[in-house]
C-alpha cells in the first residue's frame, strides 16, 4: 500500500499550488478565488526514499451551508479520514483564522500525523514574526514554504519522510508508475450526468455531484477494478459552447477537461436523454476522433422517457443523422439515477480497447488493399499524375495505425479516404475506436 498524504486547510491558502509543486506540473487548477478545488484530486509523487498518493482537498470551512460547499467539506474530512499523513497549509501573512482553528481541532480529533506548513512565505523573517500565533494551533515548528517561488520544498518533503518512515512503509527503490488499467475519460456538456455515472459504478460518492452546472472543475482520476480488469476513470468538468465560457476558472476547467480526452485511451460522450444532442457536443466529438480515442456514446438518464422504446428509436434516429460520421461508435442508454445499463459502458470498454491493440498481418492488409482497389480505382489526377495505391502495413496501435505506400497522396480525393476507411471497417472491424491512416510516397 501507499502511503496517503492528504493537503488540507482553508480556502485560498495555496494548497493546490503546493499540490503542484510536489507533484511536478499543474494538476489541481490554481486560482485567487476561493473555493476552487472541490473534488478529491490525486496524484503519485516520488520522493527520494517512498513513493506517495498525495491528496489535493477543498478549503475547510466554518458555517457554510451550500448544498456544494457542504460536500466539499465531506470530500475533505473524507480525504483526512483516509490519509496516512496530513499536511496542514496555514498563510503566513495572516494571524490563524477560526477556519484554521477549526481545520487543526479536526486534525486533532483525527489523531493522524500532521505536518503545519506556513505558505507564501516569501521572507523567512516573516514566519519567525508570526511564530507564536501559529503555536496556538497546538502543532510543532510550521515549516516555511513558498509553493509559487519553490522555497522550503526540500525539507517539506524531508518531513513527509520522517513521517512515512515512522508509520512503517518500506523504502522503495523501484522507479514510480502510473496507475495500470484503461483510462476510461467520461466527457460532456454541464450537468449531464458524468459525475453520477461514476458515483453509481462505485456504488458511493466518489466525485461530488449537483444540479448546478460546472460542479466539476479539475479532472478527477479515480482508480477501478471490474471483473477482473483494470480501470482509471476520469471525471471532467462539462464542456460548454466557446462563447458561453466563462474567464478564469471555468477556462481551465474546460481545458483540463480537453487534456483528459488526450489523456484518455476511451472517451465515453455522455448525453443527456432529455435534452437531445446539441452542436458543442459534435464539437467534442471532433476532437475525439482528432486524437484517434476510442468511442462510447453514453444516453444518460432515460429514467426521465415516457416510452422508452419509442424515445430510444428517436434518439437512435437522431444519432444517426447528427453523428453519421461515426458509425462506429457503440451507443448504451443509461440511467445514472436507477443504476441501469451501467456495466455495459465497462463491457464495451473491455472490448473497444482489445480492438485498439489488435494486429492486422501484412499478407491480410495487402490483399484486402488489391481487393478494393480493384473495385474502386482512385479518381484524383492531375495532368499525366494519377494517384496510385501500391502498398499498406501497420505502424502500431493505440491507435492503430496502418501506412500506405502512395504515389501521388496529395491527389486523393477526401471522399475517396473515406471510401477506403469504411471498406476497412467492414473487413477489419476496429469498432468503437478512431484508426489513423497515414499517406506516404515512401514505402514503410
Amino acid at each position: 500500500m501507499l502511503p496517503v498524504v492528504a493537503i488540507v486547510g482553508r480556502p485560498n491558502v495555496g494548497k493546490s499550488s503546493l499540490f503542484n509543486r510536489l507533484a511536478g506540473r499543474r494538476h489541481a487548477i490554481e486560482s485567487p478565488v476561493s473555493g476552487t478545488t472541490r473534488d478529491q484530486i490525486s496524484k503519485l509523487v516520488r520522493l527520494s526514499k517512498h513513493n506517495i498518493l498525495l491528496i489535493d482537498t477543498g478549503g475547510l470551512e466554518i458555517g457554510n451551508e451550500g448544498d456544494i460547499e457542504k460536500d466539499v467539506q465531506a470530500q475533505a474530512n473524507a480525504a483526512i479520514a483516509g490519509a496516512d499523513v496530513v499536511i496542514l497549509v496555514v498563510d503566513v501573512r495572516f494571524d490563524p483564522t477560526a477556519d484554521d482553528f477549526h481545520a487543526a481541532e479536526l486534525l486533532r480529533k483525527s489523531g493522524k500525523p500532521c505536518l503545519m506548513v506556513a505558505n507564501k512565505c516569501d521572507h523567512l523573517g516573516r514566519l519567525e514574526e508570526k511564530t507564536f500565533n501559529f503555536f496556538e494551533l497546538g502543532f510543532d515548528q510550521p515549516i516555511a514554504v513558498s509553493a509559487i517561488q519553490a522555497i522550503g520544498l526540500d525539507e517539506l518533503r524531508e518531513g513527509i519522510e520522517q513521517q512515512v518512515s515512522a508509520l512503517g512503509f518500506p523504502a522503495l527503490n523501484d522507479k514510480i508508475t502510473p496507475n495500470k488499467g484503461i483510462r476510461l475519460g467520461f466527457v460532456g456538456r454541464p450537468n449531464v450526468g458524468k459525475s453520477s455515472l461514476i458515483n453509481a459504478l462505485f456504488g458511493k460518492k466518489k466525485v461530488i455531484v449537483s444540479e448546478i452546472p460546472g460542479t466539476t472543475r479539475d479532472a478527477v482520476e479515480v482508480p477501478f477494478s471490474y471483473n477482473n480488469d483494470d480501470f482509471i476513470l476520469i471525471d471532467t468538468a462539462g464542456v460548454r459552447r466557446r462563447g458561453k465560457i466563462e474567464k478564469g476558472i471555468e477556462k481551465y476547467s474546460v481545458m483540463r477537461s480537453f487534456q483528459a480526452i488526450e489523456d484518455s485511451d476511451i472517451v465515453v460522450l455522455v448525453l443527456d436523454g432529455s435534452d437531445g444532442i446539441r452542436a458543442q457536443d459534435l464539437h467534442v466529438v471532433e476532437f475525439i476522433l482528432e486524437q484517434y480515442k476510442g468511442l462510447i456514446v453514453a444516453i444518460n438518464k432515460v429514467d426521465t422517457f415516457d416510452d422508452f422504446d419509442q424515445s430510444r428509436r428517436r434518439f437512435e434516429n437522431i444519432l444517426r443523422h447528427r453523428m453519421a460520421f461515426v458509425p462506429w461508435a457503440p451507443v448504451v442508454f443509461v440511467s445514472a439515477l436507477e443504476k441501469r445499463n451501467l456495466f455495459t459502458i465497462l463491457d464495451l470498454a473491455i472490448q473497444i480497447e482489445q480492438e485498439r491493440i489488435k494486429k492486422i498481418p501484412d499478407q491480410e492488409l495487402q490483399a484486402w488493399l488489391n481487393e478494393t482497389v480493384a473495385k474502386h480505382v482512385p479518381a484524383g489526377n492531375r495532368g499525366n499524375r494519377q494517384a496510385e495505391l501500391i502498398g499498406i502495413k501497420q505502424r502500431g496501435n493505440k491507435p492503430p495505425t496502418f501506412v500506405f505506400q502512395a504515389k501521388n497522396a496529395e491527389y486523393f480525393h477526401f471522399s475517396y479516404k473515406r471510401f477506403l476507411e469504411n471498406q476497412f471497417r467492414e473487413k477489419f472491424g476496429f469498432i468503437g475506436t478512431g484508426i489513423k491512416m497515414v499517406f506516404d510516397r515512401s514505402y514503410l
